[in-house]
Formats: C-alpha cells, sequence, structure tokens
C-alpha cells in the first residue's frame, strides 16, 4: 500500500511518524500546486491519502463518493482508491476534535463556545460541538461577532482557536485576552507547534484546562489509516502515539546556578533522546562573535540580558532540542514563556560549595549564596520540575529521562 499527505507545503508534517506506528504501509509527502493536482489525483501512484491545506475542498469534484461525514462538512480529508480507480473522500477530522474535545475534560453541553475563526476547521469544530448540545459561536474579523465585540460574550464557557495565530513561526501572539471571560474554564487551541501557543500559556497562567491540537492530529489520522486499510486500530494506540511525538517534538529545557551542571547532563539526555544539544551562552557567544566576560565587559549585564532573550526566542520556538540556559536568565520574566512553549523546564540543584565560578563573570563578582536565595523564587516558577545534580550527571540525567517518559 502507497499512502501519504497531500497538500501545498509538507516540511514541517509529522504525519510520516505517526503513520508509521499505525499500519504496514508507506507513507509519502505529495507537495503539489495547483495545476498539478487533477494530474497527481487521476494518475498519481497511491493507495490513500490525507489532505491538508488548501486542498480539503479541492480534491471534492475528483471523487466519485463521499462519506456522509464528509458531505456534511464540505471538506475532505482523506481520499482512498478503491479497486476500480474510483476515489471515495472522507473527512476524519470530525472525529479528531472529538477526541481532542472528549480527553481534555471539559463539558461543553448547555455552554457557550467561542469558535475563532470561520474556515473549514472551524466548520469541523462547531459540528461537533453542536452534537455534544453546545451553544457555539463563531467569532471572525467580519460579520455579527467579531472581535471588536467580544465583550458580548464575556459568559463564553470554553474558547476554541481555530485559526493560524500564534502558529509557528509567527509565535508569542494570541487572538484574545482571556482576562475579558471570568466564566472561562478552558481552551483549546487546534495549533501544536508550538505545543503551547501564547493562547495556551495564558490559559495555563490563569488555572485553566488548555490543550493544544497534537491529540486531534494523532486521532483523526488513526481513522484515516483505517480507511486506508480496511481493519479496526484500537484508540488505545492513541494516548500511546501522542505520548511518543509530544516526547519528540518537546524542548528538555534545563535551568538553574552557573555550573550546576546543565551542559553535562543536557549534552547526556541529547544522545539518550537523539535531540540536539545547544548551550544557549554558547550559541549566543557565537552569534556575537565575543565570549560571555568579553559581552558583559562591553554592554553590561542589561546589553547580556538582551541578548540573552534574544537567543532564547530564536531556539525556544524551535522543537526537539535540549537546551542548556544561562544561570541568569530566570531573571527576565520574558523568558519563561519563550522557554515554556516548546519545552518541559528542569531546575537542576547542586550544593553552592560545589559550584565553579571561572568563565562566569557574575559568579566571581557576586556572593553566591546571596545570588542564590535571590533566584531561588525565580527557579521556582519557572520550573516544571526539580532534579538533584549532587550525583553523578548520569543519574540527574536518566531521573530526567524517567519522568519525561512517565516512569516517575
Amino acid at each position: 500500500m502507497k499512502c501519504g499527505l497531500l497538500g501545498g507545503k509538507l516540511a514541517h508534517s509529522y504525519s510520516p511518524q505517526i503513520h508509521s506506528q499505525l499500519g504496514n504501509y508507506s507513507y509519502s509527502l505529495f507537495e503539489k500546486s495547483a495545476e498539478e493536482l487533477e494530474d497527481f489525483l487521476k494518475n498519481g501512484d497511491f493507495t490513500g491519502l490525507n489532505v491538508t491545506i488548501p486542498y480539503k475542498k479541492s480534491v471534492i469534484p475528483y471523487c466519485a463518493e463521499l462519506s456522509d461525514c464528509a458531505k456534511m462538512l464540505g471538506a475532505v480529508n482523506t481520499v482512498v482508491r478503491r479497486n476500480d480507480g474510483s476515489l471515495i473522500g472522507h473527512n476524519t477530522d470530525y472525529s479528531g476534535f472529538a477526541t481532542m474535545l472528549r480527553t481534555s475534560g471539559l463539558s461543553v453541553s448547555g455552554k457557550k463556545v467561542l469558535v475563532l475563526g470561520s474556515g473549514g476547521a472551524s466548520n469541523t469544530v462547531v459540528a461537533v460541538l453542536q452534537a455534544q448540545g453546545a451553544d457555539p459561536v463563531v467569532i471572525s474579523r467580519s460579520g455579527e461577532n467579531n472581535y471588536e465585540k467580544l465583550h458580548l460574550h464575556s459568559d463564553a464557557a470554553v474558547i476554541v482557536n481555530a485559526t493560524p495565530v500564534g502558529m509557528y513561526p509567527k509565535v508569542g501572539v494570541s487572538p484574545v485576552d482571556l482576562t475579558l471571560f471570568p466564566a472561562l474554564e478552558g481552551v483549546l487551541d487546534l495549533i501544536y507547534n508550538p505545543a503551547r501557543t501564547q493562547l495556551l500559556l495564558d490559559a495555563e497562567s490563569l488555572g485553566l484546562i488548555a490543550c493544544n491540537g497534537l491529540e486531534m492530529l494523532v486521532a483523526q489520522a488513526k481513522e484515516s489509516a483505517q480507511w486506508f486499510t480496511g481493519n479496526l486500530i484500537s484508540d488505545d494506540v492513541i494516548p500511546k502515539i501522542h505520548r511518543s511525538l509530544k516526547n519528540s517534538m518537546e524542548n528538555i529545557i534545563l535551568i538553574g546556578m552557573p555550573g550546576c551542571g546543565k551542559t553535562t547532563v543536557g549534552g547526556l539526555l541529547a544522545k539518550r533522546t537523539s535531540k540536539n544539544f545547544v548551550d544557549a551562552d554558547e550559541y549566543l557567544a557565537e552569534k556575537a562573535g565575543k565570549t560571555i566576560p568579553e559581552i558583559f565587559a562591553d554592554i553590561g549585564e542589561a546589553g547580556f540580558r538582551r541578548l540573552e532573550t534574544q537567543t532564547l526566542a530564536d531556539l525556544g520556538k524551535q522543537s526537539g532540542l535540549v537546551i542548556a540556559t544561562g544561570g541568569g536568565c530566570v531573571t527576565v520574566d520574558r523568558n519563561y514563556p519563550l522557554l515554556r512553549q516548546n519545552g518541559t523546564l528542569f531546575w537542576l540543584q547542586r550544593s553552592i560549595s560545589k559550584l565553579p565560578v571561572d568563565g562566569r563573570p557574575l559568579s566571581q563578582t557576586n556572593d553566591l549564596e546571596k545570588m542564590y536565595e535571590a533566584r531561588k523564587p525565580m527557579y521556582q516558577r519557572f520550573a516544571d520540575h526539580i532534579v538533584d545534580n549532587n550525583c553523578e550527571p548520569e543519574t540527574a540525567a536518566n531521573t530526567i529521562a524517567k519522568i519525561l517518559e512517565g516512569n516517575v
């Protein structure tokens, strides 16, 4: 069987990774222009296709038959070539979002749900919400319910983002201010890169349920695989593949005092997880063409912190890295969302007496005990997990790996 993903730009697709765990078939990326679409659908060498932007509607005229779900939504994201050569179109995004909503734990029955965006993804979300007894309200840039009238919907219980606002690489922006919605219980964002959009980070800061679209991606792929193969696949594979994909995509971020072992532990973690390792200070120094002490001498700590934030903005929006940060990155609040958007943050702790000071300007000129006491609440605020590194670095690396694997 030859399957794959049809779309315009597919360089960052995770579909091959997902489908490799769903069935015994090849899965390729088919980037096609609009001019190439007809010939590919009629004569292309494929058994089954997933279809993404911008062709979910364009493929419909080439399908001899549509499933009820595809008819209802007016969009196709799964195509199967039948034995007679004709194509049947289906839509698995519906079940994908239904799975995402169910596993979020949010109850929407009888509640107002704001759906941001009015495109194809929005139509799918609205259909699922209506089936669940919700009262969905679509917010668009124009029309009766627009972003200028959000105050009329302060009673919304859930917000679903079905727009590309906040998606990589244009990260750090949110389509709405969540403080406008005092009754809000949770936020679902169909975006999965970054793992936490600014919208989801804002939801986390308010203590709300916050879920990205990665599980939806996996769930819709699982149903597509059933269409490709004709075989039922247990829903049990969804959380397993979701966890595997999340771990491969997510950055491992190490924070802690200068000299606490972030670079050593980070290198070990990179080898264990097959992720790329980046020392943020070394990355910064290479970009600046100067050593860290030279940067401090030239522009002082304030200037260094500005360069550090630029560095973390660059690294933090990437995926699949192990990042050893500078010891003082936690002193700048803006650095937290830059690191958190794609990462899990581990605070490495080591006794002050074991911290080296060579080549570390602030460690050489400050009392380390006082520095630690000042930074301790900052490390606590940034950290998802605390790991002791008063041991062999392999032990600390193993502890972090076990946490990520869900074994701690």
